[in-house]
Formats: structure tokens, sequence, C-alpha cells
């Protein structure tokens, strides 16, 4: 065992072709790769995933990943934050990354615990579909940044947002996670 994660071997991620772990979680986001490649119509230099984001609270602070950042024309503009379990308390969390990830809001925030998913207005909050399948495809979002475009984000409203990231991915984890990294200050 990998802190709380089931190591079953290795598989072969759909993004890079390297092998990594094969855990119980890893077979979710490597669903959710496959659905954004194979059926949303994304592309591999799209998609990333697994990325690392620094976040700081007051004299704390933390590395989270987020589970995929998706890029269109240079720009972030969806992350889809997978977790297992309920999808109604990772809205918030979710919301915070996605005006954190850049200087500006990411348009669309995903959650989703590999079984369901649930899309978020990044600037709103507010839940817009509900659905593995409702995630947007790469046309949808495109006319979505386009209708939406793209709110900058003060650097104030960035230090509340981690301070809100903190508490729910850092504070509240279970000790044997593994998942993030608390740094030393």
């Amino acid at each position: 065992m990998n802190g709380h994660h089931l190591n079953m071997g290795t598989l072969v991620d759909v993004l890079t072709g390297r092998l990594i772990a094969d855990t119980h979680d890893e077979r979710y986001r490597q669903r959710i790769a496959r659905l954004l490649l194979n059926v949303k119509g994304y592309t591999v230099p799209c998609i990333a995933a697994q990325v690392p984001i620094k976040i700081k609270a007051d004299d704390k602070s933390a590395i989270v990943k987020v589970s995929f950042i998706i890029t269109l024309d240079n720009r972030k503009a969806m992350i889809i934050q997978y977790g297992p379990g309920s999808l109604i308390t990772r809205h918030r969390p979710a919301l915070a990354i996605s005006r954190l990830v850049s200087k500006y809001q990411a348009p669309v925030a995903v959650v989703t615990n590999g079984e369901q998913a649930h899309i978020l207005d990044g600037i709103s909050g507010k839940l817009t579909a509900r659905g593995l399948d409702r995630i947007p495809s790469r046309n949808e979002l495109t006319g979505t940044v386009a209708e939406i475009g793209y709110t900058s984000v003060s650097p104030k409203k960035m230090e509340m947002e981690a301070r809100i990231l903190y508490a729910f991915e850092i504070d509240d984890r279970c000790p044997c996670d593994d998942t993030v990294c608390k740094l030393r200050t």
C-alpha cells in the first residue's frame, strides 16, 4: 500500500504513454482522460494532468494537484477535479482551484468521482449540468469561452481562494493522504 491507495501494479497513462501506479483513483482518472480524448474532442496538448499548484495561507503553504486543466488557445478554460465520494462537498474547492490556476478565472469547473460529474460555472459557481456525458466537449467549451470570456482574479481574491483550498484540501485531509504536499515554512 502507498498512503491510503491500494497499488495494483502499473498501467499505461493514456496522455503520456508512461507507466504509472495502478490505483483505483488512477483508473478513474484514466477513464476521464479517455473520455476527453475519444469522446469530447480534446487533444493531448490541450490536457494537462496532475498539475501541481502551490497555495499559501498565511504562513502555511502546500502543493495540491489539479486532476486536469484543459487549455484552449493557450488559456486555461476548464479544470476537472477528481475525488472519490460526494461531489457536492467538492464544489467549493474546485471553484477555488479554478481561480488559482491562472490570473484569470477558468470559465468552467468540473468535479467528478469517476462515476458522476457536476459541471459548474466558474464565475457564479452555479451547477450548470450533471453527468460525465455533460462535461463540455472541445466545441462546447470553445463556445462557452467565446460567450463568457475570461475574468481576471484580483490578488486579494486569489489569497482568499487559497485559504479556502488550504482548509478543504490540506487541513481536512486524511493523515495518510499522500496526494497533497504540505510544505515547511
